[in-house]
Formats: structure tokens, C-alpha cells, sequence
């Protein structure tokens, strides 16, 4: 890697990382809006008929709540700059705590599903490829089309329905299990939380892996009329030589860029996923937050997903860039 490469890939890093304030100004605003026009307030969900004027009246102010939108928008900014998000309003405990806890087991759940998804998406993607036109590729194409086009939420009920309650194979909502977890073995853990995966991982990647099904034959198709590719096959090399040394190595190039825009999709598909399988994760922490209007509580959610999400695609950018030389940073 030439010093001139480093540089501009160096630059280019940094140009996007800067790209990622904007954004993050522009989301918090937005959530920050929503809350805002939304009906009712926070302080509704600790009070009752019986609760007294005084008392409604000190949790406004104890929330700031009783000043007005545009001065609680700029101290809200100003605590965010600091990353200073405050205490949740509804888990009355700081709100990086609450984070912290939600957060790693969304990205347990969110790596398990991506490292699942692309391995099976590309082998029937490559099935599809040279087997143009044959029944395999028929059947994987209405197959693929099927589940692509399949809610996660529907898929999770259904598997819950069939697989949970119908015939009892796996646990229907959870991280593990409650009363004995602590008493396993590491095997016995590992195993344990293996099977209250299986089900959320198979809704949240299922119609990803139709997706980057689709998407690979349709690369692998394009790769196989290029020009090199009959020069290779005029050479007299086999076909598998043909077809795994040159048409699915570049054919898995686009995957890359594939790959930093699932991102996205599988976070925002784990919110409901999450909430349906009651895994303690950050989407089922986003949808209490928003029952609830805990307005540090969201916008900390989403400021950490959206960084997430953010040098995801720049580490996608990156890659891609190593891999493909002729990529360049002036833009």
C-alpha cells in the first residue's frame, strides 16, 4: 500500500467521520420534534387521579419540563455535546447505564444474524448463478422472492406459534433461561443461549438472506458475460476453476457495499423482532422508552445507533476501497 493511498484513505475516513455530526444533529432534532408534538407528557405516566397538583408540578420541574420547548432543545444539545444524556425518566437511573446493559445483546443478536445470513445468501445466490434457468434456480428464486417479501414481525409470531407453542422445540421469549442459567456449566450456558437465538435470528435474517441471495445472482450472472471470464473458459481452464478463481471473486465485490447497507436494516429490524420475543435488547428498550415518552432515554438510543450504524458503512466504505483498487477518494 503506497503512502499516497494511506493518505487519501486517511482523508477520506476522516471526511466521513465528520459527515456523521450533521446526521446525528439531524436525528436528534427529529426525535426530539416527534416527542414534542406527540399527545400527553412523561410525567402522565407516574401520576394518577389521586396524584395532587404540587406533585405533578414538581416532576415537571424536576424534568424541566416546565420550561419551554426551544430552551429544553438547546440544553438537550448542549448536555449531547458533552455526551451528557442525563438520567431516564422511566428506569430513574443514568441513561449510558441503561445502555449499556440493552446494548451488547442487541449486537449478540445483530452479528449472529449477519454471520448467518451472508454465508447462505451467497451459496444459493452462487446455486442460482450456474444453474441459470434450471429448476434449483426456479426454486430458489420463488423461495428467496417468498421470504423476502414476509414481515420479521409475522415470521417471528408464526415461528412462535409453530416452534414455541405447537411443537415445543424452542423457548418462546428470553435471553436464557431464568431459573437455571446461573447454575450451568459454560457448555450448558453456551447451548442454552444458543436455543433462545435461534428463533429471533431466524426472523431477523431470513429475508436478508433472500435479499443477498437475489443480489448475488444477479451479480454472479453479470460477472460470468464479461469478456475475461470466455477468455478464461478459451483457455481450456475447468469450470469450477473458471467459476471460483475468477466469476465469485468478483462477483462477492458489490456484496461488500451490500453488506454495510444491512446494516441499517437488521438494527431497525431488531426493534420489533425484540419486542416480540421480549429479548432485552436496544429495540425493546426504544419501544418502552417511547410508551413512556423518556425523551434522554431516546435520544440516547438513537444517537447510539445511529453511530453504530454510521462507522459500520464507513468500515464497509473502507474495505471495499482495500479490495477494490480502482475505488477512488476524491468524492
Amino acid at each position: 500500500m503506497s503512502r499516497l493511498f494511506r493518505r487519501d484513505l486517511l482523508l477520506y475516513a476522516l471526511r466521513k467521520a465528520l459527515m456523521v455530526i450533521p446526521l446525528l444533529i439531524g436525528v436528534i432534532t427529529l426525535i426530539f420534534v416527534l416527542i414534542e408534538i406527540s399527545p400527553g407528557s412523561a410525567v402522565d405516566q407516574f401520576i394518577n387521579e389521586d396524584t395532587t397538583p404540587e406533585v405533578r408540578d414538581r416532576l415537571m420541574v424536576q424534568w424541566q419540563l416546565d420550561k419551554p420547548a426551544y430552551i429544553r432543545y438547546l440544553l438537550m444539545m448542549k448536555n449531547v455535546m458533552m455526551l451528557d444524556f442525563g438520567a431516564s425518566m422511566s428506569q430513574q437511573r443514568p441513561v449510558f447505564d441503561a445502555i449499556l446493559e440493552f446494548l451488547p445483546n442487541t449486537l449478540l443478536l445483530s452479528s449472529i444474524t449477519l454471520l448467518t445470513i451472508y454465508p447462505v445468501g451467497l451459496v444459493l445466490g452462487t446455486l442460482q448463478g450456474v444453474r441459470q434457468g434450471k429448476p434449483i434456480d426456479t426454486g430458489i428464486s420463488l423461495s428467496s422472492l417468498f421470504f423476502y417479501s414476509m414481515p420479521s414481525f409475522w415470521l417471528a409470531l408464526m415461528l412462535q406459534l409453530i416452534f414455541g407453542r405447537y411443537l415445543q422445540l424452542l423457548p418462546i421469549s428470553g435471553m436464557h433461561d431464568a431459573v437455571s442459567y446461573e447454575y450451568m456449566t459454560n457448555s450448558e450456558a453456551f447451548f442454552d443461549r444458543l436455543k433462545y437465538l435461534v428463533m429471533p435470528g431466524v426472523a431477523m435474517g431470513v429475508a436478508h438472506a433472500a435479499g443477498v441471495a437475489r443480489y448475488m445472482r444477479s451479480s454472479l450472472l453479470e460477472v460470468i458475460r464479461q469478456d475475461y471470464i470466455r477468455t478464461a473458459r478459451a483457455k481450456g481452464l475447468p469450470e469450477r476453476v473458471v467459476i471460483v478463481r475468477h466469476a465469485i471473486r468478483n462477483a462477492l465485490l458489490p456484496m461488500v457495499t451490500l453488506f454495510g447497507l444491512s446494516l441499517p436494516m437488521v438494527f431497525s429490524g431488531s426493534v420489533l423482532v425484540e419486542y416480540t420475543f421480549a429479548w432485552p435488547g436496544m429495540g425493546r428498550l426504544i419501544v418502552e422508552a417511547i410508551r413512556s415518552q423518556d425523551t434522554p432515554l431516546l435520544i440516547a438510543c438513537f444517537f447510539v445507533f445511529t453511530l453504530v450504524v454510521s462507522f459500520g458503512s464507513l468500515a464497509t466504505d473502507l474495505v471495499y476501497a482495500l479490495i477494490d483498487p480502482r475505488i477512488r477518494f476524491d468524492k
